[in-house]
């Protein structure tokens, strides 16, 4: 029995197949401790965000989900199409109505809707698993995807040299659901990593951008926890009251209760406070103007924005709205720069790993066109350019005496090899045989004896 067919028919613990994570492996990062499974567990006397796909769903930081629009955004934007390819050179774009499953995914939806949720698996689970389904794709939620390996060595390592990935298994619901493990094959399931997003500690498996965002995602949180704070308890910093003197068989606890009952909370702010003699006020601690509050929560999210790969001003963040970011020509460099570090590797990846589910021909490669997304105009001007350049380039190899056909499908490919064989033997623009011989001169014809003229007329009298 090969490792197939005990994927197919085995248990989960089969010799030969393994999981990615070994049962109850722990992560340690910025002093908190975290499960490698499926479950989130609260570990020590805070309550960290956990690296599963659970608790990063949930964190409910408007500056991550800010982040997360914005790069789904830009990802569903994309099309699929086929690239033909010549001799491994990208050729031109086409479609054939193989990608309708693509633009038709399932019922009511189409291309945007595929393609945002690979963008938010991919960003939350690090993984997106798409399988295809009679008539429609369906996706697979992450934390429930287990990916199994298997080697021809039967040593059932994942870090094996020679271990490939054998299946995936599916169990809907979870591990708590009770449900039966759904098997499929390498070749049934379109698995999308996010570009430059592996986890380091697996072998085939990715990992969100936010594990390594955890400790800015809760310096935010506390961020903002400490202006909530701050107005609930009257848009004051901490304040020390010595002094107090409780009336008679008031304890301290009492007055203390009865005086924040008062005084605290956003609807007892600046009121005035009075006490008897003796009682003293001191404020301690700094308040939101002396914290420069503004400048420190901005700086993290400018470093947030940065691991998710989007310049602040294109989301909108308070660093990126100020000064110089706000000029059109730094917008549109953040722009370019967010489409071709950020949105155009993610395209390359999404559409690369669909191929599985939706093959091309032996000629093509699926692959995607950008040129309808509004944010990438620049880019569109660009293009134009490019197509006056090689229409110069067409007109001035066709004036060289290359014919029109081979010249026009070189220019397109950026391959001049393909001129390779096909000139005309005729050059200058009239497209005239060049050094040809003069006609030859015609030849004297021989002199002779001269004609008899008619008789003479006197001759004849």
């Amino acid at each position: 029995m090969n490792i197939l067919q005990r994927i197919l028919t085995g248990s989960l613990e089969q010799r030969g197949v393994s999981w990615p994570f070994a049962p109850g492996e722990l992560l340690n990062f910025g002093g908190g401790t975290y499960p490698l499974g499926f479950h989130q567990t609260l570990i020590g006397p805070k309550e960290a965000v956990a690296a599963d796909y659970e608790s990063l769903a949930s964190t409910g930081n408007t500056i991550v989900g800010t982040l997360l629009s914005v790069r789904a955004a830009l990802f569903s934007q994309a099309r699929p199409m086929w690239r033909r390819l010549r001799s491994g050179t990208p050729g031109e774009l086409y479609s054939t109505p193989a990608l309708e499953i693509l633009r038709r995914p399932w019922t009511n939806g189409n291309t945007s809707d595929l393609l945002g949720r690979m963008a938010q698996h991919g960003d939350l689970g690090g993984n997106a698993f798409i399988v295809r389904r009679p008539g429609k794709l369906a996706l697979l939620r992450p934390d429930w995807t287990i990916i199994y390996h298997g080697s021809k060595y039967d040593t059932g390592g994942v870090w094996d040299p020679d271990a490939e990935i054998a299946g995936y298994y599916y169990q809907p619901g979870g591990p708590s659901g009770g449900q039966d493990y759904i098997r499929y094959l390498p070749e049934e399931v379109a698995h999308f990593v996010p570009s430059g997003e592996m986890d380091p500690l697996a072998p085939a498996r990715g990992m969100s951008w936010l594990t390594s965002a955890i400790r800015e995602i809760e310096a935010d949180n506390a961020a903002t926890a400490h202006k909530l704070m701050f107005f609930r308890n009257g848009a004051t910093p901490n304040m020390v009251i010595t002094g107090v003197q409780p009336a008679a068989g008031q304890s301290l606890q009492d007055w203390v209760d009865k005086y924040r009952a008062k005084n605290e909370g956003v609807g007892n702010a600046y009121k005035t406070q009075f006490f008897t003699a003796g009682t003293n006020i001191e404020v301690v601690g700094k308040d939101l103007q002396q914290l420069d509050f503004k400048v420190t929560q901005g700086a993290g999210e400018t470093r947030l924005a940065a691991r998710a790969g989007v310049p602040p001003v294109v989301a909108g963040l308070s660093e990126g709205l100020q000064g110089s970011s706000l000029n059109s020509g730094n917008f549109a460099s953040a722009m370019r720069r967010f489409a071709d570090l950020t949105g155009r590797p993610w395209w390359a990846a999404a559409f690369s790993s669909l191929a599985t589910i939706v093959p091309p021909n032996s000629d093509s490669e699926l692959f995607y066109d950008d040129r309808y997304i509004p944010a990438l105009k620049d880019d569109i001007k660009d293009a134009a350019e490019v197509q006056a350049l090689n229409a110069q380039a067409i007109r001035q190899y066709i004036d060289a005496g290359f014919e029109p056909d081979a010249v026009i499908d070189a220019v397109n490919a950026g391959d001049l090899k393909r001129l390779s064989g096909h000139h005309s033997g005729l050059f200058s623009v009239q497209l005239q045989e060049p050094m040809q011989p003069p006609p030859p001169e015609a030849e004297p014809e021989p002199e002779g004896p001269a004609p008899a003229g008619p008789p003479d007329s006197e001759e004849g009298e």
